[in-house]
């Protein structure tokens, strides 16, 4: 990557439902522009994942895609925007490689996958193996369920106040990714 900012965004291999959210998604992707911020992302050409790659290719931005090489095949990656690619063992290495790339963190509506990503990273960033923010794009409420369920489990202490608090959550993608660059947090030890 070159010297630009890097953000890893999970998302949908699919589009869901309602069509905002690949409108919401290409206005994310109008927002990198803004910031010149570079893609990473999980490599696949299907659904929001491809909307966002496109999107932010369009723009002139680097892209790049990550993918385990058991899902490098046509189906997943026909047609994908241009970027480079780079092919790992297994799930685990893809996920290591983004986080890697990256210094800064977005879920966008997706299924279980997206749920695991997010989920891994903020735990990583409560363990301190990223001190690089994490955030959630919450088009059309998309998230209200789970945020419900991370202020239950302080409201029954077992996540700290202030590691909730880091999770940074907005529906406007442009507040979203000035508070990912710009916040400094520093949070409790978990150990």
């Amino acid at each position: 990557m070159n010297n630009k900012h890097a953000i890893a965004v999970f998302c949908g291999s699919t589009f869901g439902n309602n069509p905002i959210y690949i409108e919401k998604t290409k206005e994310l992707a109008s927002i990198f522009y803004d910031y010149s911020i570079n893609l990473v992302y999980g490599g696949g050409n299907r659904g929001l994942m491809g909307v966002l790659a496109h999107s932010v290719s369009d723009y002139g931005l680097e892209v790049t895609g990550v993918l385990p090489k058991a899902m490098n095949f046509g189906k997943v990656t026909d047609g994908s925007a241009k970027m480079k690619t780079i092919i790992t063992d297994d799930m685990h290495e893809r996920k290591r490689v983004m986080y890697s790339l990256s210094d800064g963190f977005i879920a966008l509506p997706g299924g279980i996958g997206t749920m695991e990503e997010l989920c891994e990273i903020y735990t990583w960033r409560q363990l301190g193996y990223t001190n690089f923010n994490v955030g959630i794009y919450n088009i059309n409420g998309f998230y209200d369920d789970f945020l419900k369920q991370l202020d239950k489990e302080v409201d029954e202490g077992f996540i700290n106040k202030e590691v909730r608090d880091s999770l940074i959550v907005s529906d406007n993608p442009n507040l979203l990714v000035k508070r990912i660059l710009e916040e400094k947090k520093e949070l409790p030890s978990k150990l």
